[in-house]
């Protein structure tokens, strides 16, 4: 049976509208690194770099190789971690263009490290890119955090993280950082705004 993020790892990629605790897992990822406005050109090149790689992995038994355990699955969706420069951090307005964030997809398990130097050979020689250069292939482990399901445009946010940050004080926890990571549910390019679906995420520690 196909497996399908949003079907089988529910409580990771579709909470409810309200915060909600967990703990999540290490999971592997090509990830990314860039500064700057999202709505930018080089984002979307960023995330265009990824989206190959993560497909070549998808489809590698048909490029004649197929890793260990493989199985057939539906590709995760984009996530990206968020900060600021300190320049950004000491104002008191968001400028977008201070932003500083990893764009990652994540990767079944199956995924080793021979398996992302075949993805690499693959998109290299069908799809090179200058920027290919600058993925790479990490685990992460976000561990104790708080997520919520954010409905509509990015710019509202705000609203979604103040109810985290009233969860967190409330329960007696606080943020290991300003980080916050987003996994994003909705094509952006395709979707109204106001119709978008984000998870938003806090890493957080017991006070």
């Amino acid at each position: 049976m196909k497996h399908e993020w949003r079907k089988h790892e529910k409580e990771l990629y579709v909470p409810k509208d309200k915060p909600q605790l967990l703990t999540i897992p290490k999971q592997k990822f090509f990830a990314i690194k860039g500064k700057g406005n999202p709505n930018n050109a080089d984002f979307s090149e960023r995330i265009g770099v990824l989206y190959s790689l993560a497909y070549a992995v998808r489809m590698m038994p048909k490029n004649g190789f197929t890793p260990d355990g493989y199985f057939e699955y539906t590709v995760y969706p984009l996530e990206g971690v968020w900060d600021l420069t300190e320049e950004g951090k000491n104002s008191d307005i968001l400028n977008k263009d201070e932003l500083l964030y990893t764009i990652m997809i994540r990767q079944p398990d199956f995924v080793t490290n021979e398996a992302v130097i075949k993805a690499f050979e693959i998109v290299n020689k069908k799809k090179p890119h200058p920027l290919l250069k600058e993925v790479y292939f990490d685990e992460i482990e976000d561990g104790l955090s708080v997520q919520i399901m954010h409905k509509g445009s990015y710019d509202d946010e705000p609203a979604s993280f103040e109810k985290m940050l009233n969860f967190i004080n409330e329960n007696g926890y606080e943020r290991k950082s300003m980080v916050h990571r987003e996994i994003y549910l909705s094509d952006a390019r395709k979707t109204e705004k106001d119709k978008l679906k984000t998870v938003l995420r806090y890493m957080i520690k017991t006070k």
